[in-house]
């Protein structure tokens, strides 16, 4: 496999650290953090460069925060101008790993998304009469910071890269509690409870790293097992196939190599069921012919549009941020068979009175 040097000059270059604060930035220009960053841009900017061409550059601490929707979930946040950093990173080294992915893992990847990742599920739902579903218990907390260098490596060569990537691996080491009991896994001593492991959810680079760390993962899928379907989204992932008596297999030797990326399967998810019943993915339920959203995402667009709509009565908020919020849900929505549904929830809000 080809290795990649000479690529850090490109990291900080300037042209592409702006282009990164402009990623970074993007929808957030009113916070702080942001302003103030940009409130002497070109400063700034040229301190983050000077800082990593010396090899100097420190991530700064993380902001935690915790999210119950759709599921309770540590959220960490870098400071701003490490999101810039992630950026200008990804801008770099991300498109050397896109063409080593298959064409079936779509989170954090240019042209996917979940809504593409639906229509796919939905294409081989129509196709194979049964489904497997999984997940990967505590993902990002226990990825393996050594197997994701190992990965790292296949592919760059360049030894500055390699340090500002584990700069960032390293200082997001102890966002998330050690597993309790700690895992061991075959072949495991009694120090392996002590290797660094976890990503931040909420950093760019984990997102990345995510699709890294399982595209070993996607391969055997596709060329050890010869899933005809298979669709993966972050840590769900479904495979297809015209008998339950594959998938069953299938199940047991996936178990059997996530174990060598000291990863294990949710059990109580991974399933193998008719896709007639419709298939639960990405907060919507899929049928060969239909799919329907599921319940808390009504739920959770009301309580959210709620709050928007007391924020923009107390002047807190413009009326371009309330019509943002229902647009985006709307657009999501559209993607399945909700009219009715948008209607009702739409139709139950009055516009307040804006006390200003």
């Amino acid at each position: 496999m080809k290795t990649h040097k000479h690529l850090y000059p490109l990291v900080h270059e300037f042209s592409n650290l702006f282009q990164a604060f402009k990623h970074a930035a993007r929808g957030k220009r009113g916070r702080p953090d942001v302003a103030a960053f940009e409130y002497d841009l070109e400063r700034n900017l040229l301190e983050l460069q000077l800082e990593l061409r010396a090899e100097t550059y420190t991530p700064g601490p993380y902001h935690n925060f915790k999210i119950s929707d759709p599921k309770p979930r540590l959220i960490s946040a870098a400071p701003f101008r490490d999101r810039v950093v992630h950026h200008a990173l990804c801008q770099i080294i991300e498109p050397l790993f896109e063409r080593r992915f298959i064409f079936d893992s779509y989170a954090c990847r240019v042209g996917k998304g979940t809504h593409a990742a639906l229509d796919r599920a939905q294409h081989f739902a129509r196709q194979y009469p049964f489904v497997l579903k999984c997940d990967i218990e505590h993902f990002f907390p226990r990825m393996d910071h050594a197997l994701l260098q190992t990965q790292l490596t296949r592919v760059i060569a360049d030894k500055p890269v390699l340090a500002l990537a584990e700069k960032i691996l390293a200082s997001g080491a102890g966002v998330h509690p050690p597993a309790d009991p700690p895992r061991y896994f075959p072949g495991d001593d009694l120090f392996a409870a002590q290797r660094p492991q976890g990503l931040p959810i909420g950093n760019l680079t984990s997102q990345f790293w995510a699709n890294v760390y399982l595209n070993p993962l996607d391969h055997f899928i596709k060329r050890e097992l010869k899933a005809p379907g298979y669709v993966r989204y972050v840590d769900d992932f479904l495979l297809f196939a015209p008998d339950k008596a594959s998938l069953h297999a299938w199940k047991k030797a996936i178990a059997h190599f996530a174990a060598g990326l000291r990863l294990r399967l949710h059990e109580p998810e991974a399933t193998v069921f008719p896709v007639a019943t419709g298939i639960p993915f990405l907060g919507w339920r899929v049928y060969p012919q239909h799919r329907r959203l599921k319940r808390r995402n009504g739920v959770a667009f009301q309580r959210r549009l709620a709050e928007r709509l007391s924020e923009f009565s107390a002047g807190n908020i413009e009326w371009p941020k309330v019509d943002a919020t229902v647009k985006g849900w709307v657009a999501h929505a559209a993607h399945g068979q909700t009219w009715g549904l948008r209607r009702s929830l739409l139709s139950s809000f009055t516009l307040p009175v804006r006390h200003v």
